[in-house]
């Protein structure tokens, strides 16, 4: 089991907007996608792009490199040339406050 760490305050990550941190070697990305906060690797698994400059959408987090999109709940990526998937994160609030499990 991991640690959990304070990413964000609830009221910075509005719906439909991303959120970048960095946790030791870890770069990691928070998204509100319909109210539904997830938190996946920031870093696109087939070339290295920073998928904060991406666009969020109903299919998931396109990158900006090479427009692989992956699914943010499993972190999978949907179309090449990704192939291998994003890690995701544990997620929790608690008092207005978005917690992520490294």
């Amino acid at each position: 089991m991991g640690n959990w760490i304070k990413a964000c305050a609830l009221d910075i990550l509005g719906e439909g907007q991303m959120f970048s941190l960095d946790h030791n070697d870890k770069k990691i990305l928070l998204s509100n996608m319909n109210g539904k906060i997830l938190a996946t690797d920031r870093i696109c698994t087939h070339a290295e792009a920073d998928l904060s400059t991406g666009i969020l959408s109903e299919n998931g987090l396109m990158c900006p490199l090479h427009l692989s999109v992956f699914d943010l709940n499993s972190g999978k990526p949907n179309n090449p040339p990704a192939e291998n998937s994003l890690q995701t994160y544990k997620i929790k609030l608690e008092d207005n406050n978005i917690l992520v499990e490294v």
